[in-house]
């Protein structure tokens, strides 16, 4: 999607993790090492010029000049899109969407920036109840918050998801959201740039072929899976060169 709107995508030369699931349990010191990574191997780009750099590496790297730096050039891919390309006629999906924002995407971000990009996709998108998925990381995992964790689910977002038209496309930004949504409910949630994907692929398969697009290779289609460990790696986007 990125590259369709006129942009180069550079992807770090080595994996690299932001540490989150690390400060629930306080290990501050490991934390800081992978973000010192983070820094190291981001440098060049950040001298040129997602939560957790708005938030915890201020916060462990109060002093630090990169670090201050690297925040502000950090962006959502919703507000990339919606800052960087507001001329770029992103491809259409007629469809109907539940959209469920992550506890940290809305009290640090908000949403308004996932909206404004939905609305431009053309999607009839709802939000739920204000609430928490209960899935909070590794928190809906350990056997003695799992009780905790299905009640708050259950006060607002899995009962909307339960009652989702099944061919309503169900959105979720939070890695742990869309793993509680799968594996109480059976629904694969799709991240944002799955439902672009999405409506892109459409977009290429020709107008009035809409439904021909939802194949067995959507992402909507998947079987729910077991549960995944994953690390997040840091893009830097550069803006194509046009001569």
């Amino acid at each position: 999607m990125l590259e369709a709107a006129g942009f180069q995508v550079e992807l770090p030369r080595r994996s690299l993790c932001c540490g989150w699931p690390l400060y629930d349990y306080g290990f501050l010191g490991l934390a800081k090492r992978l973000l010192h990574q983070i820094l190291d191997e981001l440098r060049p780009a950040i001298a040129a010029g997602v939560p957790v750099f708005r938030d915890e590496l201020l916060n462990l790297f109060p002093q630090d000049a990169d670090a201050r730096r690297l925040s502000a050039q950090m962006f959502l891919l919703s507000e990339f899109l919606d800052r960087e390309a507001k001329d770029f006629e992103l491809p259409r999906l007629r469809r109907t969407a539940l959209m469920h924002g992550h506890c940290h995407h809305k009290a640090i971000m908000r949403m308004a920036a996932e909206q404004r990009i939905l609305r431009r996709v053309g999607l009839d998108a709802r939000e739920p109840e204000d609430g928490c998925c209960g899935m909070a990381g590794a928190f809906g995992f350990e056997r003695e918050h799992y009780g905790v964790s299905i009640k708050a689910g259950e006060r607002a977002l899995l009962p909307a998801v339960h009652a989702a038209n099944p061919d309503e496309l169900i959105i979720a930004g939070g890695f742990s959201c869309r793993e509680q949504i799968e594996q109480t409910t059976g629904r694969h949630a799709l991240h944002l740039a799955e439902v672009l994907q999405l409506a892109l692929r459409q977009h290429e398969t020709g107008a009035g072929r809409e439904r021909d697009a939802c194949d067995e290779r959507c992402p909507c289609r998947r079987r729910p899976r077991a549960a995944l460990a994953g690390a997040m790696a840091a893009v830097v986007w550069r803006k194509r060169r046009h001569e």
